[in-house]
């Protein structure tokens, strides 16, 4: 079985920042790190592999520096990783960059699942995923919280939603999202960590996936971010309790309530 786990480079700090023009996190001299939802991606996409065998493909689209979390996912088990990065590539909305991703999976060939993370932390919009699985006309499930059996021909999905969870079974190739609740991510071997400096990734374009130039970077995004604020502020407010035991939770419970907490 060939597995594709799309992953992405993120801002690892609180401190970056909206570049004013374009709308758009600026990313550079700002330390990065793996998504951490697509740590369980990986981890999923591994136990599939080492159940009933075939490859994991770590796929990222981004600047050359990605190549720090193609390598990061052969630590724990991906058997290579593919790097999109092109000029072309950049400013694209979740749009642009599930069809780009969807391209390099149809030019890696004969893949029978690709799972990604719920969502990426930078953006939030849990849309990579499930447009992956719209361009190439594939199944999905979303907030997978468990891989049941899987096989050359279907794979069985509990899936997490607001009222509980329910079973999912898809035909493959098929697309899935994971959330956190999957599994515990493995920390990386020293074997992993030699594996992933002596591989080599590839970097691929635009032009290498066959990629349309009117459906990726700022001019085929359709998504237009118009303003950008800071949260507003929670105003914390703190109270004392100076009272007997009785008292105090008496107070406390009167005090939660009116911060509708319970």
């Amino acid at each position: 079985m060939r597995i594709v786990v799309c992953v992405k480079q993120v801002p690892g700090t609180h401190d970056a920042s909206i570049d004013p023009e374009t709308k758009r996190i600026i990313r550079e001299g700002i330390k990065v790190v793996i998504n951490p939802f697509d740590t369980y991606a990986i981890e999923a996409a591994v136990q599939i592999k080492e159940q009933i065998g075939g490859e994991v493909i770590a796929l990222s689209m981004g600047p050359s520096r990605a190549v720090t979390v193609l390598r990061e996912g052969i630590t724990v088990g991906a058997d290579r990783g593919i790097l999109l990065s092109d000029r072309a590539f950049g400013g694209s909305d979740t749009w642009a960059t599930s069809y780009a991703l969807a391209r390099a999976i149809q030019k890696i060939g004969d893949v029978d699942l690709v799972i990604c993370g719920k969502q990426a932390i930078d953006g939030d919009t849990a849309q990579v995923g499930p447009g992956i699985a719209a361009h190439l006309h594939w199944p999905q499930a979303t907030y997978v919280m468990e891989v049941g059996e899987i096989d050359g021909a279907s794979v069985t999905t509990k899936r997490m939603h607001e009222d509980g969870w329910d079973l999912c079974s898809l035909r493959l190739p098929a697309v899935l999202t994971v959330v956190k609740d999957i599994n515990q991510p493995r920390v990386p071997t020293l074997k992993g960590r030699l594996a992933a400096e002596e591989q080599q990734i590839p970097i691929w374009k635009a032009e290498d996936i066959g990629a349309d130039p009117e459906l990726i970077g700022l001019h085929g995004s359709p998504t237009r971010v118009v303003k950008t604020n800071p949260p507003a502020g929670r105003g914390k407010k703190s109270v004392v309790l100076d009272g007997t035991v009785q008292q105090n939770v008496r107070a406390l419970v009167h005090e939660m309530r009116q911060r509708s907490l319970i």
